[in-house]
């Protein structure tokens, strides 16, 4: 159920939290995109006129869960999309860049050149406010080399103890790119959720950081909430209707 009862007995929903559906001024920066008084705002951009609307994609990762995710936004287009476990010679892409958007456009022209194929890059991750937009770039290894959900959630709590609800507030980031077979970025979009991070996880649902990312709207964890809640507010959904938004706009010429 929405709520905005700044009124409700939960501590994080009465933050008063920033609507997950509008954007907070962009003021600050820094290399883990991470805005300390507000999330940037979305981008979108068609780098450059795509001649015909490729019908497969390849998502320039292993990720199932992500491939589950992007495959309920893209079928409506008709596009098959295939990830890298489908391709054996797929090349391993480190992510040497320093923001969301370098990581995504690294993941998908190298991968796009070497397979000769369209291919998707999408680098996410969260911002906390508290720790100076770490974990940021950083997300999936916040706890080490032998990183796991469960691990970076355990540093994530470790590293919020004692910071008050108050000052727990977060954000997703997704960036998504598009590039073409020679290697040209032809989309690149970027949005965000905000929310708040518990004290303690909440549901099973999702990945990463989902069971701690609560949001005040729908009080309820991205751990609890369904797919198909998520698929509306999520970060990586916003991105993706902007992504599928440029799609149309081709497809229609």
């Amino acid at each position: 159920m929405l709520t905005n009862d700044v009124g409700n007995s939960n501590p994080a929903t009465r933050l008063a939290g920033k609507s997950t559906h509008d954007a907070d001024p962009a003021t600050g920066h820094d290399p883990g995109g991470h805005r300390p008084n507000g999330q940037p705002d979305s981008k979108s951009r068609l780098t450059r006129p795509i001649e015909r609307l490729p019908t497969e994609i390849v998502l320039g990762t292993h990720n199932g869960k992500k491939l589950l995710e992007m495959q309920r936004l893209l079928s409506p287009l008709g596009i098959d999309l295939a990830t890298l476990a489908d391709f054996p010679d797929a090349l391993t892409v480190e992510e040497t860049g320093d923001s969301f958007s370098i990581n995504a456009n690294l993941k998908a022209t190298r991968q796009a050149i070497h397979l000769n194929r369209w291919t998707i890059g999408e680098d996410s991750g969260l911002c906390v406010d508290a720790l100076d937009g770490r974990p940021g770039i950083y997300s999936a290894r916040f706890s080490g080399p032998e990183a796991t959900d469960e691990k970076n959630n355990a540093r994530l709590l470790q590293e919020m103890t004692g910071v008050p609800t108050a000052r727990r507030t977060a954000y997703y980031t997704s960036h998504i790119c598009l590039s073409d077979p020679q290697g040209n970025i032809r989309i690149a979009c970027e949005n965000y959720c905000r929310g708040v991070i518990l004290e303690q996880p909440s549901g099973v649902g999702g990945f990463g950081y989902d069971p701690l990312f609560y949001i005040p709207e729908y009080d309820q964890t991205f751990g609890q909430l369904g797919a198909a809640v998520k698929s509306m507010i999520s970060h990586r959904a916003r991105a993706m209707r902007q992504f599928t938004d440029q799609l149309l706009r081709i497809a229609a010429g």
